[in-house]
């Protein structure tokens, strides 16, 4: 909440700073076409501004929702592998003990080395090929066990597939582009506002409209990278499986 609060006092100030800045430089209250003209181009600049805003904000609200999908997906393929293999017989013992290794490294080391710097963790990598390598050295001698096998193969695979797009959504955060064009669109929209005179109700004003960018800019920061604090999506079905199988 820190961060969010630096930065929506950041906007407000660095908005206000550009409007007292420019009515100092240009000093002369500018005539009534100047204002009509000036009402025209914030106008189509705030509309602009917006709608960047929105595009991103709604795009990270997707990629957040994608990623919780993703998460359920894997889940429910490593159960499914989980108790095919229990299904299996002891032949598959050695499956469920990595696939129960492997639920252990997801919420306590790979969750925190997405969030720093979006790498998989090589150990969870280890866990799930030692997992797909018994898979294939089962030797089904049942038409049951066969498909079981196939099963879990394919579920295996299915696995790798949601730790690629894991990262993939780790390493594909907000580009500096967004950043300087949000930026950009701040002040080109502070000072449009030079026309209106420091009154209270217009200071108000544009203060409401300096923090809610703010706290817009916050949102998108903190959805951007879903594994980190302060909007992190916790691995709580890993967890929960991970009890379970345990238990």
């Amino acid at each position: 909440m820190l961060i969010g609060a630096a930065i929506i006092i950041a906007t407000v100030a660095v908005v206000f700073m550009v409007y007292f800045t420019t009515r100092f430089l240009l000093q002369v209250e500018p005539e009534e076409r100047t204002r009509d003209l000036a009402g025209s181009v914030l106008f189509r600049i705030s509309a602009l501004h917006g709608l960047v805003l929105a595009l991103v904000f709604a795009s990270e609200v997707v990629d957040y929702h994608q990623l919780a999908y993703e998460s359920a997906v894997e889940v429910n393929a490593i159960s499914d592998v989980y108790y095919d293999a229990d299904r299996y017989g002891d032949e598959a013992n050695g499956v469920r003990d990595a696939l129960r290794d492997y639920l252990g490294f997801i919420p306590s080391q790979e969750w925190a080395s997405l969030a720093q710097d979006g790498t998989l963790s090589g150990e969870a990598w280890g866990k799930w090929s030692a997992a797909y390598a018994a898979t294939l050295d089962l030797v089904p001698a049942t038409p049951r066990q066969e498909a079981l096998r196939a099963n879990m193969l394919k579920k295996i695979h299915v696995i790798a597939e949601s730790r690629d797009l894991r990262e993939y959504q780790a390493k594909s955060g907000l580009s500096s582009v967004f950043w300087i064009a949000a930026l950009v669109g701040v002040l080109l929209v502070s000072v449009g506002y030079y026309t209106f005179p420091p009154k209270r109700d217009n200071l108000i004003l544009i203060g409401i409209f300096a923090g809610y960018t703010g706290f817009i800019l916050f949102t998108i920061y903190a959805m951007s990278n879903p594994y980190g604090a302060p909007s992190a999506l916790e691995p709580t079905l890993f967890a929960e499986l991970l009890s379970e199988v345990q238990g």
